[in-house]
């Protein structure tokens, strides 16, 4: 179960008993937010894309689109999503619970600027009804990211 790597994952930091489970679905931004009682902006969610043939996670801010020109200028091509199939095949989690840690060697991820704006975000942590509460620098350092980019769209008409 992809919580259980989560939690394996996380225990060794000392912060397994910060992942939030709860008793109703978190699979969606709209969901996580009413779950945790957050503006949804601050649910850290996951987007998973195709890229050179492996997987890209961009993390972003619960009320960012990707930008597809800014996509294809970081990433040098165009932002194709991955099926729901790929996304469990590429990183062993469902789609709902995808997140930026407990990913196997090959899974790249990066953050996306976005999430900047908040002191605290709230990423799923491996399953449907998940989440954990990190700043932005346990978030850089937990989920191995590769950096930050400007990836998205929409955020900051919400500053």
């Amino acid at each position: 179960m992809s919580i259980e790597r989560v939690r394996a994952f996380f225990r060794p930091l000392g912060r397994e008993g910060d992942i939030l489970e709860f008793p109703v679905s978190s699979a969606t931004v709209e969901l996580a937010a009413q779950a945790v009682g957050v503006i949804p902006a601050r649910i850290a969610k996951t987007l998973s894309f195709l890229v050179e043939g492996g997987c890209v996670l961009i993390v972003a801010a619960g009320d960012a689109k990707i930008d597809n020109a800014k996509f294809k200028h970081q990433f040098h091509t165009k932002a194709k999503m991955l099926t729901a199939e790929q996304v469990s095949e590429f990183t062993g989690h469902a789609v709902g619970g995808v997140c930026p840690f407990a990913n196997p060697e090959g899974v790249r991820t990066w953050l996306d600027v976005s999430l900047k704006r908040f002191d605290t975000v709230f990423p799923a942590a491996g399953s449907g009804n998940s989440a954990i509460e990190l700043t932005c620098p346990e978030l850089e350092e937990y989920s191995r990211c590769q950096g930050w980019v400007d990836v998205c769209k929409g955020w900051q008409e919400n500053e």
